[in-house]
Order: C-alpha cells, then sequence, then structure tokens
C-alpha cells in the first residue's frame, strides 16, 4: 500500500513524531554524574531503533515530503540535544559536539539554499555512517557497563563520527558546488 507524498498523517511520521515527543524525556533521563544509566540508555536504545524502523515503513509505503523533512530534523534534535546533554553533565567534551553541530547548521542551511533552486541532497552513505557512529558514542556513555571504565571508547566514537561530519559535509558542499557549475553552465 503506497501513501500519497503529500500525505502528513503516516505510520512512518507517527514514529519520527514520537522520536521528537520523547527526546526531551531522553535528555531529562541522562544522568548528572558519569556512570551511565539503564533508563536513559534503554530509552535512546528505543528512540535510535525508531529511527531505523521509521526508515523502513517510508521505504516499503513510501515517502513523504513531510517525512523528508520530519526525520532529519527528530535526529538532529535527539543526536544533538543528548550530546548537549552530555557536555553539560561533564560527560562529553565540548569541542567535538560543536564541530558535530556546527556541520549540521551550515548543511542544513545549505540543503534549504539548493532546495530552493530545485537542487536535492540526499543524505550520503558517509553521512549515514556519522549517525550510527554519534548514536553509538552516545548510547556507549549512557550504557553503566561501558560509561566509567571505558570513557577512551565513547571518546573514540565521538571523534569518528567529528571525522566522518567533516568529510561528508565537506563532500555535500562540493557536491552541490559542481551542480551549481553545471547548472550555471547549461544558462
Amino acid at each position: 500500500m503506497s501513501v500519497d507524498p503529500g500525505a502528513l498523517a503516516t505510520w512512518a511520521n507517527a514514529i519520527t513524531a514520537g522520536r521528537l515527543v520523547f527526546s526531551p524525556v531522553m535528555f531529562l533521563v541522562i544522568p548528572d554524574d558519569p556512570g551511565g544509566s539503564w533508563l536513559a540508555y534503554g530509552l535512546w536504545f528505543v528512540l535510535c531503533v525508531s529511527d531505523g524502523v521509521d526508515g523502513w515503513i517510508a521505504r516499503r509505503h513510501g515517502t513523504t515530503t513531510s517525512g523528508a523533512f520530519l526525520d532529519p530534523l527528530a535526529d538532529k534534535v535527539l543526536v544533538l540535544g543528548a550530546m548537549f546533554t552530555l557536555v553539560a553533565r561533564d560527560v562529553f567534551w565540548l569541542l567535538p559536539v560543536a564541530l558535530i553541530a556546527g556541520r549540521e547548521v551550515v548543511i542544513s542551511v545549505y540543503r534549504i539554499l539548493v532546495g530552493s533552486r530545485g537542487v536535492s541532497v540526499p543524505a550520503s552513505k558517509i553521512a549515514k555512517y556519522k549517525t550510527v557512529f554519534q548514536q553509538l558514542a552516545v548510547g556507549v556513555a549512557l550504557w553503566p557497563w561501558f560509561a566509567v571504565d571505558h570513557r577512551w571508547l565513547w571518546n573514540s566514537l565521538l571523534w569518528i563520527a567529528v571525522a566522518l561530519a567533516l568529510i561528508s559535509g565537506w563532500t555535500y558542499l562540493m557536491a552541490g558546488r559542481s551542480v551549481s557549475d553545471r547548472t550555471a553552465a547549461s544558462q
């Protein structure tokens, strides 16, 4: 059963909206001290899995314009909100989180600008890996088995996410530049 691309009320969008609604709850249950929390980890795990589930449903039944907007927004709210909460709790360093947040702002503005000219900028494989490493970094920092004694692990995952964020951001900008150059040349 295929959905209308202009539809708002779809199962995939409902799951995405749930991720948006429960993200602030996630931030509230992150503990004040390093050491992790089963509640925070469990909620993080469910919210991250829901990202894959809504994507699977959307691919199976058809993507929507609203879903194309809401899904990346929900991802950014969840991931950046959790990361900045961990910065506020002195778990994550500010620098890697600021680099990731800066990349997200630049690429989001870029997508809006080129989108207004009719150019689509779908997520690249590198950007999808970036998201996975961001989710892993937060998850490992929240997981009580790893939170204290394996700080090196989630710091490594976080810095890998930074590298992938910067590489994928650069790739988007260069790909958009070549599309703009071709468009200008054909006019």
